[in-house]
Formats: C-alpha cells, sequence, structure tokens
C-alpha cells in the first residue's frame, strides 16, 4: 500500500542534536528532590524510568504544589541548558533537513522546554528547518506520553499515517506509536527497545538513510 508522507517529526536530543545533557544526573536529582519533598517513595529502579517518567508519577500523586513543580522543573531546566551549551548537530543532520525543506513539514517534539530548544537549535543555525516545535510546556503530558506528536496531527490537520517519527529512545516511540505515527529508530538501544515493547518500522544509524527509507515507505514496500 503507498503512502504519501506529509511531514516528519524529530526528537531533538541525541537525534538532531548530539546532546551533553547528562540524563542520568538530572534524572537522579529530580528523583532524590522528589523522595526528599515526600511526594515518591523512596527504592524506585531508576533503570527502567526516565526524567519524564518520574515526573508523570510525582504528578499523579496530587500532591504537588505550584512552587514544587517550578522547583522540579528548575532541576531539569539547570542540566538542560548546561548541556545544551556547545552542543554539536548530528551527522548528516543538515543534509538530511535541506532534503526534506520543502517537501514535507518539519517538526520536532522534545521533552526540553521550548526556550533550551529554541536556544540549541538557534545556535547550531537550523532552528528555520522547523515548521513546529514543541516542548513541555506545550503538552499535557511528557513523552512517552503520545500528546506532544498529537498536537503536531492537531496542527497540521494530518491523519497520523501521512507523519513519520524520528527517534534514538524508546519513549519517543512509545508516544509515536501510541499516536498512531510510524516510528523509525535511529541509533537506539534495541534491548531496551524490546523490554519496553517498541517496534520501530525501522533502525538507521545514519540520518541520510532517511531519503531512501521515505521512499520505500511511499512507495509501499515498507
Amino acid at each position: 500500500m503507498k503512502h504519501q508522507l506529509k511531514g516528519i517529526v524529530f526528537d531533538m536530543d541525541n537525534t538532531i542534536l548530539s546532546s551533553k545533557i547528562d540524563f542520568q544526573a538530572m534524572k537522579n536529582e529530580t528523583y532524590q528532590f522528589l523522595v526528599s519533598k515526600e511526594i515518591l517513595p523512596g527504592g524506585y529502579n531508576l533503570d527502567y524510568h526516565t526524567t519524564s517518567t518520574i515526573v508523570e508519577e510525582a504528578i499523579q500523586t496530587n500532591r504537588m504544589t505550584e512552587v514544587l513543580r517550578n522547583e522540579m522543573w528548575d532541576i531539569a531546566k539547570k542540566h538542560e541548558v548546561c548541556g545544551m551549551q556547545g552542543a554539536d548537530l548530528e551527522p548528516g543532520a543538515v543534509e538530511i533537513l535541506n532534503k526534506l525543506q520543502g517537501r514535507y513539514h518539519l517538526a520536532i517534539v522534545t521533552n526540553n522546554s521550548v526556550e533550551a530548544a529554541e536556544i540549541a537549535l538557534r545556535d547550531n543555525g537550523i532552528y528555520e528547518y522547523f515548521d513546529f516545535i514543541i516542548g513541555r510546556e506545550l503538552m499535557k503530558s511528557l513523552k512517552p506520553s503520545p500528546d506532544g506528536y498529537l498536537r503536531v496531527l492537531d496542527e497540521f490537520k494530518n491523519s497520523a499515517n501521512e507523519w513519520l517519527s524520528i527517534g534514538d529512545s524508546w519513549i519517543d516511540g512509545k508516544a509515536s506509536i501510541s499516536a498512531g505515527i510510524r516510528f523509525i529508530a535511529y541509533r537506539s538501544d534495541k534491548e531496551m527497545l524490546k523490554q519496553m515493547k517498541v517496534n520501530p518500522t525501522a533502525e538507521l544509524s545514519d540520518l541520510l538513510e532517511l531519503m531512501s527509507l521515505i521512499e520505500q515507505i511511499e512507495e509501499g514496500s515498507v
């Protein structure tokens, strides 16, 4: 079955940008903060959590005041801004964006703050490639929730099968597939994808492989 694609949504960290964010430190500090405030219990196995899944559990307790929420997000923002300083582009990012621009809508869905995302994209000279940038302030729930991807579909009034999603993490895949958008894994941890039951349409080790993959999808051979 042939598919005429209308748009492509990218994750940002380690998909478009070679992020220097210390995600482990961000996750640990966020969790310790929430334990210290008696929002979450101690003893979590953090191997199966990301900062976003920990935050979501904290919010679900309904014990988060606005002050606590702001303090919690300040931790994440501190790590994001620090990790985005001097972040380079992933190999092939500019080349693939040049090939895609004008042919497809291009969007970013990231759990980072909009501010951190925009600064990093501008610093690397690629902000103008994207039609729509969704950061955490624009989502009801963070990835692995599909909310950010659903916002993209709503913005462009397209159906899910007219879009592709590219990301490096299982949370990108979970969110994308839950929104009905086919997921392409880029340099992903295959074992973690398997453990989290995320089945990508295809896997890439090089962003420049994306063009031939898109052609195959549009022809219906993938």
